[in-house]
């Protein structure tokens, strides 16, 4: 039996907690929270982010870091892109000398424009070969009411993603094995800047062919981003690349189309961040996104148009004009 370590016991967090714990693993998550650990740990509810779920008696959870990592062979990191790094620094002393990290976290670090895989490799010097990523259509509260879904375990070293496949191979979640990093973690980040685009034109009332267009254009960002920085091309028509683009920008469930929706009604970012609880890691990582792309010079008109309704450059009203009325070229140039 895999002993696991998650780190983060927001709403994915406990999800991919319950799923490990449901595929045989004994679970201990840590939490920043005091009293949600106790939940998880004494009632193995999780009301704040999962209400009404029953969490398997065979997860623990405890405020201490210490406590959560000691013996893990395995780490998963579910805590907002962000926080990564400070995170990292002070657990690292904790987490063994073998074990393997699972990130759950689709963001791009803000200044040094790292993908989470690369931050985690850097702050804890380890070698790709115990780095994974986990990525694909994963809408948490879909997933914790045990409906059936798969994934992708992004790995370099094929025996260590087939071990974390195996540890999160559950009746209702199926992963699949992928050795291509960069496009995996890179369409899990990218997918959620065009599911803010989306959300905005549903919130400002445009139809089906407006939000269709931006996801098949949003595909072809992600792609040219993803092939620039080393991405193999078929990973963006699978589970990671359109699988995941399209649940994300598809379901009222997706927080950052959620967020998008607000956006697109009015309102401004601090407003929709303070009638909303959950991170819209699109919102936070879509200035780190655009940089990416600009530093390796890859166009990206959906991307550049959501950072600047984000951040107050660009007026909402320009969004769908400046999307859709570029200078005509061939669809696959």
């Amino acid at each position: 039996m895999s002993r696991v370590a998650v780190m983060g016991t927001g709403s994915w967090g406990t999800t991919f907690a319950m799923v490990l714990a449901d595929s045989g693993a004994k679970v201990t998550m840590w939490g920043r929270r005091p009293e949600v650990c106790a939940q998880i740990a004494g009632q193995h509810r999780n009301p704040d982010y999962l209400p009404g779920l029953d969490l398997p008696e065979t997860i623990g959870a405890d405020p201490d870091p210490a406590v959560a990592l000691d013996g893990a062979d395995v780490v998963v990191l579910a805590v907002p892109a962000q926080t990564l790094r400070g995170n990292l620094a002070a657990w690292k002393p904790l987490i063994g000398p073998s074990a393997v990290t699972v990130s759950l976290m689709k963001g791009v670090e803000n200044g040094t424009l790292r993908r989470m895989s690369e931050v985690i490799g850097e702050v804890l010097e380890i070698g790709p070969e115990r780095n994974t990523v986990v990525s694909g259509p994963n809408l948490a509260s879909e997933i914790a009411a045990r409906q059936p879904t798969a994934t992708v375990v992004a790995c370099t070293d094929h025996d260590t993603a087939e071990m974390v496949a195996a540890a999160c191979s559950a009746p209702y979640f199926r992963p699949y094995t992928n050795h291509d990093v960069i496009g995996v973690e890179l369409s899990g980040a990218v997918k959620n800047v065009i599911a803010l685009a989306v959300g905005m034109v549903e919130g400002m009332g445009l139809g089906d062919n407006s939000k269709a267009s931006i996801i098949t254009r949003g595909l072809a960002e992600i792609t040219r981003l993803g092939v620039a920085l080393g991405a193999e091309p078929a990973t963006f028509a699978g589970l990671a690349g359109m699988g995941d683009l399209v649940a994300t920008c598809a379901s009222p469930l997706s927080r950052n189309r959620s967020f998008g929706v607000h956006l697109g009604q009015g309102m401004s970012v601090d407003e929709v961040v303070a009638i909303t609880d959950r991170t819209a890691e699109g919102v936070k990582s879509a200035g780190a996104i655009l940089g990416l792309a600009r530093a390796h010079g890859v166009d990206m008109p959906i991307a550049e148009a959501v950072t600047g309704v984000v951040k107050g450059e660009v007026p909402l009203s320009e969004l769908a004009q400046s999307l859709l009325s570029r200078r005509r070229k061939s669809e696959f140039a």
